[in-house]
């Protein structure tokens, strides 16, 4: 089995509860590639990948030479490692890290953030903007000692079997990331005082999304001012990406699809979407209610999906034409049947199972 297909038949959930002792021992096994790391932390609810892809390309239009870490992806895997602007050899990486993993039985995320570290290493990078997957104190990037910045964009409710039940339980779990002393970049005001909680020197507010986020990061991580020009080349698939007859957005929750609806261009869009089980998907569905009167069901290859059929049921109290179709592939073709332009969204996985050959 090559290491990518290695890396697919982990799994993504730790059996035996979240935390950083294994993913410590990994790394430790691996001579500590993070160690000594100059790093940006990125964590949040929405907008995390935006943001970390923005720093990224700030801290490399200063000079730097930088590393990035991204999840989940769209494309391929390889979307999740860059460094100097580019997609590491992905392969060569999960190679020097899989002995170790296998012998500590990591997860798919823990054995592919050891990759990223070694690339990173392997690489000499100068600066790493690394993006948590799951919260913040378990989360298997939490083992970085030399944050320098930690953003936190936004908390909403998610993952409230691991995080907590609040809003504020959940930002503390964010939080907990923040080493002594560093600097904490908020994108909502009400984390402050949890923050100087966490050990933050200096706490900074930027409301404005992602790029308000990203520019304050990047001048503080550096000690300067940058170019804000920078962040208008930066583009993610699945975020806003425009393809011919139809927008794809992986909002996946309340807030992002508040988001969506806010910057999507004006449009009586046909919808296609599938929605994990876990998230408030009437909330979902009624903020898409917005933008048009069809849509599509499907589900995702995600085991969390809701089945197409009760995704059209519920969706039939939102829409004037509901349609359900399992398969993604089909369903989009669907769509574009009942009236471009199509609006692809609802979760990264559905875009992730688009880029599969059918």
């Amino acid at each position: 089995m090559n290491n990518l297909a290695w890396l697919e038949s982990l799994s993504p959930w730790p059996r035996d509860g979240f935390g950083i002792d294994r993913m410590r021992a990994l790394l430790s096994a691996l001579g500590d590639p993070q160690a000594g790391l100059p790093a940006v932390h990125v964590v949040g609810t929405n907008g995390k990948s935006t943001t970390t892809r923005m720093v990224e390309e700030l801290l490399r239009d200063a000079g730097l030479r930088v590393g990035a870490y991204l999840s989940p992806h769209v494309r391929s895997w390889a979307e999740r490692v860059r460094v100097d602007g580019a997609e590491p050899d992905l392969e060569t990486a999960l190679a020097a890290v899989r002995p170790a993993a296998e012998r500590f039985e990591a997860t798919q995320f823990e054995a592919l953030t050891a990759a990223a570290f070694v690339a990173f290493r392997e690489a000499e990078v100068e600066a790493a903007v690394v993006e948590a997957g799951l919260g913040g104190r378990h989360d298997a990037t939490n083992v970085l000692d030399e944050t320098r910045v930690v953003v936190l964009t936004n908390v909403s409710l998610e993952h409230t079997d691991v995080l907590g039940s609040t809003r504020e339980a959940i930002a503390a779990e964010k939080l907990a990331v923040v080493h002594p002393g560093c600097t904490v970049v908020l994108g909502e005001p009400e984390w402050e005082p949890l923050a100087r909680a966490a050990g933050a020197g200096t706490v900074l507010v930027r409301a404005g999304g992602s790029g308000s986020l990203a520019l304050a990061t990047a001048e503080e991580f550096l000690g300067r001012e940058v170019d804000p020009g920078v962040l208008d080349r930066v583009m993610l698939p699945g975020r806003l990406e425009r393809r011919p007859g139809e927008m794809r957005d992986g909002a996946h929750n309340v807030e992002g699809i508040r988001w969506l609806v806010e910057h999507l261009p004006a449009d009586d869009y046909t919808i296609m979407a599938s929605i994990l089980a876990d998230k408030d998907v009437d909330g979902m569905l009624g903020g898409l209610a917005a933008l048009g009167r069809r849509f599509v069901a499907c589900r995702s290859s995600n085991d969390r999906a809701l089945p197409a059929d009760e995704l059209a049921r519920r969706a039939s109290a939102f829409f004037r034409v509901v349609e359900p179709e399992p398969d993604p592939h089909a369903a989009l073709a669907l769509a574009h049947r009942l009236g471009e332009p199509v609006l692809v969204t609802g979760s990264l996985y559905l875009l992730a199972d688009l880029e599969r050959p059918t």
